[in-house]
C-alpha cells in the first residue's frame, strides 16, 4: 500500500465538491473550478426553473397579484424560500468550501495529528468522502422529499386558506397549474438542497468524531485557549449560510400566520427562541466530541505545569528569599521574567476551555441566526419608532 502525500492530501477535503449532483452540474456546466462563478450561475438556473414558472403560471390564472386570498406576490414564505433563502444555500457552499478544507487541514500543520496517526486520519478522510459521494444517500433524500417532505408541507407548513397554489374543498387539496409545479418540482428542490446541508453537517460531525478517536496532541498551555484546537471553532462559520437560511424560513413562516392569521409576534417569543437556540446549537454540537481530550489534557496541564511551577518557585524562594546575600542583583535577573512567563502559561492552562470554540463564536452564530427575525419588529412597531429605539440602545 502507497502511503499519501501528507501535506498534499488534506487540500482536497471538500464537503461540497462530490456526490451526484455535483456530478451533474459538472456536466451541464454549472460547476468546476471557479466555484463562485458556477454558482451564481446554478442560481440563475434554479431561479428560472423555480420562480419564474410560478409567477407565469400564477399571473396565467389571475393569482400574482390577486384573484386569491393569498396571491404569489404577498405569498411571504414562498418568495423568501425561493428568493433568499434557496440562493443563500448555494452561495453559501462557497463558505463551506473555503473555510473546512483549510480546518482539516490545520489538524497537520499545527502538527495535532501525529505522524504515527497520520494514516488513520487518512482513513477517516477517505471515509468521509466516500459518504459525500454516495448515490444512496442522495437518493435517499430524493425519495423523502418527494414522499415525506410533500406530505409534511401539505398538512404542517402549507396555510389553510384560498391561495395561488390550491384550493381547499371538503378538506381536500385541490393544486392550480402553479401549485402542480411548486409542490411536485419546485419544493422538491428546494428541500432537497436543504437536506443536503444537513448532510453535510453529519459528514463533518462524523470526520470530527473519527478524528477524536485518535491520540491527538493537545497543548494545555496552547495560547487559543483550547489546546491546538480553537480552530475548529471558526470553521462553524462555514454553516453561517445555513443558520441565515433556516432563520429566514422560519421568519416567513411566523409572517403568515401574523398576516392571515392574525397572531402577534409576541405570541412566537417563545417558538423563536427554541429554534435559534436549536440550530446554534446543531453546528457546534460536532465540536462536543473533543470535550473529554480537552478535559483530560487541561488536567494533565494543571499537573505537570503545576509540578513545574513548585519547583521553579522554591529554588526561586531558596536563591533570593531565603538568603541574606546574593553574589547577583535581583534587578534585571532573568529569573523574575521566567517567574512572570511561568505564571501566563498557568493562567493560560487554568482559563482553557473543554470545548473547542469561544463566546465570540457563539455570539457571532447567533447574530446570524437571528438577522432574519428583525423585519418582524415592523409588525408591532413602526419603521421610525423602531429606529428611534434603535439609536437609543447605541448610544
Amino acid at each position: 500500500m502507497v502511503a499519501p502525500a501528507p501535506l498534499d492530501e488534506p487540500s482536497n477535503f471538500s464537503l461540497v465538491l462530490g456526490g451526484p449532483l455535483y456530478q451533474m452540474f459538472r456536466l451541464a456546466h454549472l460547476t468546476g473550478p471557479e466555484l463562485e462563478l458556477f454558482l451564481r450561475r446554478q442560481v440563475v438556473f434554479l431561479l428560472l426553473l423555480c420562480w419564474v414558472p410560478l409567477a407565469v403560471l400564477s399571473w396565467f390564472e389571475a393569482h400574482f397579484l390577486g384573484g386569491t386570498k393569498l396571491s404569489f406576490a404577498r405569498d411571504v414564505l414562498t418568495q423568501v424560500r425561493l428568493l433568499v433563502a434557496l440562493p443563500v444555500m448555494i452561495l453559501g457552499e462557497a463558505v463551506v468550501h473555503q473555510r473546512i478544507g483549510p480546518a482539516v487541514k490545520r489538524f497537520i500543520e499545527g502538527q495535532v495529528v501525529t505522524s504515527a496517526d497520520l494514516p488513520k486520519f487518512y482513513a477517516a478522510i477517505d471515509s468521509v468522502m466516500r459518504l459525500r459521494n454516495s448515490v444512496i444517500a442522495e437518493i435517499a433524500l430524493l425519495a423523502f422529499v418527494f414522499t415525506g417532505g410533500i406530505w409534511i408541507w401539505r398538512h404542517r407548513i402549507a396555510i389553510e386558506v384560498t391561495s395561488w397554489y390550491a384550493s381547499s374543498e371538503g378538506g381536500r387539496m385541490h393544486f392550480t397549474l402553479a401549485g402542480y409545479w411548486f409542490a411536485f418540482v419546485c419544493l422538491p428542490i428546494f428541500q432537497f438542497i436543504w437536506l443536503r446541508w444537513y448532510l453535510r453537517l453529519f459528514i463533518w460531525f462524523w470526520f470530527l468524531f473519527r478524528v477524536s478517536r485518535l491520540k491527538l496532541q493537545l497543548l494545555a498551555a496552547h495560547p487559543d485557549r483550547a489546546g491546538g484546537l480553537g480552530f475548529l471553532g471558526k470553521s462553524t462559520y462555514a454553516f453561517m449560510p445555513l443558520l441565515f437560511a433556516q432563520g429566514a424560513l422560519a421568519s416567513g413562516q411566523i409572517a403568515e400566520r401574523i398576516f392571515f392569521e392574525g397572531r402577534s409576534l409576541l405570541s412566537f417569543k417563545l417558538p423563536i427562541v427554541w429554534v435559534v437556540s436549536f440550530l446554534v446549537v446543531a453546528i457546534l454540537a460536532p465540536l462536543f466530541v473533543f470535550a473529554p481530550l480537552l478535559a483530560h489534557a487541561k488536567r494533565e496541564g494543571l499537573k505537570e505545569y503545576g509540578a513545574l511551577a513548585s519547583s521553579y518557585v522554591t529554588k526561586f524562594n531558596q536563591k533570593w528569599l531565603q538568603t541574606k546575600f546574593s553574589d547577583e542583583e535581583l534587578l534585571g535577573t532573568n529569573d523574575l521574567q521566567s517567574l512572570a512567563d511561568l505564571d501566563s502559561s498557568f493562567t493560560v492552562i487554568r482559563e482553557m476551555g473543554t470545548i473547542p470554540f469561544a463566546r465570540d463564536d457563539v455570539a457571532r452564530l447567533l447574530v446570524v441566526t437571528i438577522a432574519p427575525f428583525a423585519p418582524l419588529l415592523l409588525t408591532i412597531m413602526p419603521l421610525d419608532e423602531l429606529l428611534t429605539e434603535a439609536v437609543k440602545i447605541m448610544l
